[in-house]
């Protein structure tokens, strides 16, 4: 078994996507490059990465280790309420449901886009719908 390559996607607004680009430029590299350069590192370092300007990079090295800086952790840490968390799981269960319910309202039009097919000259109701054997509960 190979290592295949993965695509990862996302978005920037234009002045950061620029100054990736001038990034990119300066080192002589592709855009894409430079994404992997630092994937490769935040896995290399277990994601105990952290970007600085490189001014503030030397400033930190003739400073040393000490002071301020040897307190922080990188990456930061936030502590999260509780409601907070109970909120968001109430939310990925009401996401379910709501993709359960699309599901069955998918199966219901596609049973009556099957029936339509099967009898075109005929008319179907409502009405006559409901009264079949076959019933849909729509929530």
């Amino acid at each position: 078994m190979g290592n295949k390559n993965k695509t990862i996607s996302f978005r920037v607004n234009e002045d950061a996507f620029a100054a990736l680009q001038d990034i990119a430029e300066e080192r002589d590299i592709s855009l894409s490059a430079v994404f992997r350069d630092y994937v490769d590192l935040l896995v290399e370092h277990d994601g105990q990465v952290e970007v600085v300007p490189e001014d503030e990079l030397e400033a930190r090295g003739a400073a040393g280790s000490g002071g301020d800086d040897g307190d922080r952790t990188f990456p930061p840490s936030v502590e999260v309420p509780k409601s907070f968390i109970r909120e968001h799981e109430r939310l990925e269960l009401e996401a379910d449901h709501l993709r359960e319910q699309l599901d069955e309202y998918k199966g219901y039009v596609n049973d009556l886009q099957d029936r339509l097919e099967d009898e075109e000259d005929e008319v179907l109701l409502l009405d006559e719908l409901d009264e079949e054997d076959e019933s849909y509960q729509l929530r």
